[in-house]
């Protein structure tokens, strides 16, 4: 576990920003404007990855980052009200209708919000203009969409059929990468964004996670590799104003 001094308390509100993964389990302290100011302390999520086993894992990522004032969550599944409808990677009967961020807020003593984890990546990427998508390349396949800058409703991509049967999930996920290699890996990755093309018609594209560096295709202008610590940084703007209406607090 990485361990980072603890930040000075004058710069408000300081906001714990932690990213749930199928291979890594990550926490970071982020600035008002979105700048890493502790962390990100990280350690490989459990084999077993209960729900019991991963908040334990989270406060103690979280303990050593000193104060903050806020909690925002990415998780990689349906999320709703603060509440696991899905999680494909961590098994979705043990966390189903799991209250996550309300279990997080009452460990840590502080408010917690929660959204799909390529959401939050994505958050901390838009521009907010126009259609913009967004996929993440790691142990699955992360998807999210914005309108000028706004979540759209959540569509679970990474389970939907692509290829003889095979989800986004398998076709391109961390297990597919391992199995084909990569240049059969970045030949599938480029018959997933096509079929995406298709379908969204985004305006922009922006590839993160941890495999998006396995890429060697050669992409178009609107198609951009971003950084995988979106994933955290991104957390800051769950926050925004105008997101209010996306959380039940409490």
């Amino acid at each position: 576990m990485d361990i980072a001094p603890k930040p000075s308390r004058q710069s408000k509100p300081l906001t714990l920003a932690i990213d749930v993964g199928g291979t890594r389990l990550k926490a970071g302290l982020l600035s008002p404007s979105g700048e890493m100011v502790a962390g990100p302390n990280r350690v490989n999520t459990p084999d077993s990855p209960t729900p019991a086993a991963v908040v334990e894992i989270l406060v103690g990522l979280a303990t050593p980052l000193g104060h903050f004032d806020r909690i925002s969550i990415g998780f990689p599944g349906v999320v709703r009200n603060g509440h696991v409808l899905t999680a494909p990677n961590l098994g979705t009967e043990d966390w189903r209708r799991f209250p996550l961020a309300a279990t997080l807020a009452e460990k840590l003593g502080k408010p917690a919000r929660m959204l799909n984890d390529a959401e939050v990546q994505g958050l901390g990427v838009v521009t907010g203009k126009g259609l913009e998508c967004v996929i993440t390349l790691g142990t699955g396949m992360g998807f999210s969409l914005f309108m000028d800058g706004h979540p759209a409703p959540h569509l679970e991509l990474s389970q939907h059929p692509i290829h003889k049967g095979k989800t986004y999930d398998q076709y391109i996920g961390v297990a597919a990468y391992r199995k084909v290699g990569r240049k059969h890996w970045n030949r599938r990755v480029e018959r997933a964004l096509a079929c995406i093309t298709t379908l969204v018609g985004y305006d922009v594209l922006y590839i993160g996670g941890g495999n998006a560096k396995e890429l060697t295709l050669d992409l178009p202008a609107n198609v951009q590799i971003v950084s995988n610590q979106a994933g955290i940084t991104g957390g800051v703007r769950l926050w925004d104003k105008r997101l209010d209406g996306l959380f039940v607090e409490g």
